[in-house]
């Protein structure tokens, strides 16, 4: 494992640099207990803003509308995968001081690297649309505007949220995470007002149910939502150069406490998760509003069945998840072509770009909601070669030092890529209308 040398931030940098000051001082012993977790906490609650995005408010609407609980297994084994793969990426950055794009370029043949650019930036593409989708739908039905003027807004407030990054990397973190924190109270607000089945609950969190071609389609659109491959390459760049060790010692240090951000950041995300869907199927499923297949109309009839409160509730959430998940996407697009090809373009162009396909599809009136569903199944699709990788590298002695992975670990993850694979052989399976050489259930 190489070693690389710590440099102190700029002196402007007042906030980032006193974290990276407390971030020595709890690795030199000097602060115990939550004080040394503290400033190790933010990057993964940055990664979590993709794992709560308005791709997940599609999904699992749609999904507690039309299934009730059965699909919750799907969101709790989806977050528990996010969990170790969101780990094993903090991990990688940390250990080698490289990102998992830049180890992709690195070691794989240019044709290869070119190809996985490519697949990662229609991936990254997909993000966006399904960030900017929710923001924009928010804006329209929170404020009564044109979907095309929340769509300007929406790119004018996320480039705004990408600038803080230029006073270092904490006030940046402490934006995201309070917009994270707005996604979890709302949905505790939700929570109280919808009274779930909370034996229903336990029960579909832990006993799988397949249904039928519709539940698998959005199955994998719940994998896709979840498990996001554009985060998977993000982390890794978010902790290469946070706090960089200075030997094998404060790397396994480090990690621990990276670990307990993974674990907090992701488990928070994952109750938000299972909030949503057991809240659509407490509402809408149990109600006979089992058609329920657009964020619009699930906004509408909230207001008669919960009052308007909790409808404007949920659009804030939306807002929340829509603003932070969209500069996110923009970070890791940013890491994903400097990693893959060496350059980037600068944050406003970037911007511009990606909004293009929304404001296409708005343009063109196209579901929202639907579109959004899709643009998971995409990701769903994408999200092996990124896995893939991950497991490659943070398998190798030689990269990883004494973070290599462990057999449980490495066992963990060759598992989550077969089901993460499994499931997208299913969906072309009939995407092409053959019949699956196993029956569903009802």
């Amino acid at each position: 494992m190489s070693l690389r040398e710590w440099e102190a931030p700029a002196v402007g940098d007042t906030v980032s640099r006193r974290t990276e000051m407390a971030a020595r001082e709890a690795l030199a012993g000097r602060r115990r207990g939550i004080r040394a977790v503290l400033p190790f906490l933010g990057p993964a609650f940055i990664a979590a803003v993709a794992y709560i995005d308005p791709g997940n408010f599609a999904t699992n609407i749609q999904s507690g509308a039309e299934f009730g609980y059965n699909l919750l297994w799907v969101v709790l084994l989806a977050n528990l995968m996010a969990m170790l793969i969101q780990s094993m990426s903090a991990k990688l950055g940390i250990a080698t001081g490289k990102n998992l794009p830049e180890l992709c370029r690195q070691r794989f043949s240019p044709r290869v690297v070119t190809g996985m650019w490519i697949v990662s930036e229609v991936a990254a593409m997909a993000t966006d649309i399904a960030e900017f989708l929710g923001a924009t739908v928010g804006l329209a039905l929170l404020f009564h505007i044109p979907l095309i003027v929340g769509t300007v807004l929406t790119g004018l407030a996320t480039y705004a949220i990408l600038m803080l990054d230029r006073h270092g990397f904490r006030p940046l973190e402490a934006l995201i995470g309070t917009l994270v924190g707005v996604i979890a109270a709302s949905y505790l607000v939700e929570t109280l007002l919808s009274r779930p089945a909370w034996g229903q609950v336990a029960y579909h969190s832990v006993v799988p149910w397949l249904g039928n071609s519709a539940s698998i389609l959005l199955m994998v659109g719940i994998v896709g939502a979840t498990v996001m491959p554009h985060v998977v390459y993000l982390h890794s760049g978010l902790t290469q150069n946070r706090i960089v060790p200075r030997n094998e010692g404060e790397a396994r240090r480090i990690h621990r406490l990276e670990t307990v951000d993974v674990v907090l950041a992701m488990a928070l995300a994952g109750l938000i998760n299972m909030a949503m869907l057991y809240m659509s199927a407490s509402v809408f499923h149990n109600t006979g509003h089992q058609d329920i297949a657009s964020i619009s109309t699930a906004y509408r009839t909230l207001t008669p069945l919960l009052g308007g409160a909790a409808a404007a509730v949920f659009l804030v959430s939306l807002l929340a998840s829509g603003f932070s998940s969209s500069a996110v996407g923009t970070m890791a697009g940013q890491v994903i072509m400097q990693g893959f090809v060496g350059f980037t373009i600068p944050v406003w162009l970037r911007r511009v770009v990606t909004m293009l396909p929304t404001v296409i599809i708005v343009l063109l009136g196209l579901n929202p909601t639907e579109t959004l569903v899709l643009s998971q199944v995409v990701l769903s699709l994408v999200l092996p070669i990124p896995v893939i990788a991950l497991i490659k590298f943070t398998d190798r002695r030689d990269l990883m030092g004494t973070l290599v992975n462990s057999r449980l670990v490495a066992a963990g993850a060759v598992a989550c890529a077969g089901v993460i694979v499994f499931l997208n052989i299913v969906l072309l399976w009939q995407t092409f209308g053959l019949p699956l050489p196993f029956r569903l259930g009802a």
